[in-house]
């Protein structure tokens, strides 16, 4: 059997196309002309040996095979830049400090930090994984030089937003929601110590439904909460990010729950002009949580976020 040799370019068209929705809007960030990218498509059907796209109403949407090229696309694509990269850019030196929201410590981090450290191992990294409200004092007070936070709306001076993700309710893994709506109890919440802007969200969309709520449960971290939640002493509002598999999503409008609204994901930077190991580091984390967004529906990823490119030294 012949083996397959996919085109990288072709393949940054492709995935270019799906990040931006469309691709007469590829064209125009790669450069080229539609027909050129039409061509380019056309090639890696031919060279998958299957039907990648579908029609969708005026539109096209992404078959089975499609789905999964897309996955493949996305990780050639890294790895490409990684090595690039890894060439060209072994001169940054010197130490970045970054910030990450509990949802991302397990789940993003060591992605980030791996692809990170094998490009760049002359560069030191102080991870410090902490609540929103910290991440915003610590950003803002010059102790920190990136932080991946979500937001209710407020910006520092230099802030990016990445993603607009959606918040969900969540129980136990096993077992139904002991509690619900139409039986007229007070409905435990398990939740992070105040301040904590999901518990916010939470005890809003409650009171805008006329639940009544009690905090049944109060943990300093994410890991005591998903303890609490999985016990089922009190069910959670965070988002779908990250969960473990103690825990689940629960449908919406189970047990009779409200429903919920969105949270910006942003990046926050010290410095309009960072350093370029920070700027690096900053373009990795871009494109780890777009591939992780992504996964998530009825997500939304932002097309003005900066593209930081690849910095070299």
């Amino acid at each position: 059997m012949r083996k397959v040799i996919f085109d990288l370019d072709v393949l940054r068209s492709f995935v270019t196309g799906m990040d931006l929705g469309s691709y007469a809007k590829a064209a125009d960030r790669l450069g080229r002309s539609t027909s050129a990218i039409s061509a380019q498509l056309k090639k890696l059907e031919e060279q998958a040996g299957t039907p990648i796209f579908r029609k969708a109403g005026r539109g096209l949407a992404l078959t089975e095979a499609g789905e999964t090229m897309l996955g493949y696309a996305r990780r050639l694509l890294d790895l490409n830049d990684e090595a690039a990269t890894a060439l060209h850019g072994t001169e940054l030196e010197g130490w970045v400090r970054l910030g990450l929201q509990e949802d991302f410590g397990e789940t993003l981090l060591p992605e980030v930090l791996g692809r990170f450290a094998r490009a760049h191992p002359k560069v030191r990294i102080e991870a410090r994984v902490v609540r929103n409200a910290e991440l915003i004092e610590r950003i803002t007070s010059g102790k920190l030089d990136l932080a991946l936070a979500w937001s209710d709306g407020f910006r520092t001076a230099y802030t990016d937003r990445i993603a607009e993700v959606p918040t969900c309710w969540v129980g136990p893994a096993n077992g139904a929601v002991r509690w619900h709506a139409e039986s007229g109890e007070i409905m435990p919440l398990a939740s992070l110590e105040a301040p904590c802007l999901l518990r916010t969200v939470a005890t809003k969309a409650l009171d805008r439904a006329g639940i009544g709520w009690r905090v049944s449960f109060v943990s300093p971290s994410l890991g005591g909460l998903w303890a609490a939640t999985a016990a089922g002493l009190g069910l959670a509002l965070r988002t779908p990010l990250g969960l473990p598999l103690k825990v689940r999503q629960l449908m919406p409008g189970e047990a009779g729950l409200p429903p919920l609204p969105k949270l910006d994901l942003v990046l926050h930077r010290a410095e309009a002009e960072a350093s370029p190991a920070t700027e690096r580091l900053a373009s990795i984390i871009l494109q780890a949580v777009r591939q992780t967004v992504e996964t998530v529906p009825q997500s939304r990823i932002f097309e003005d976020v900066p593209d930081y490119g690849v910095v070299t030294a």
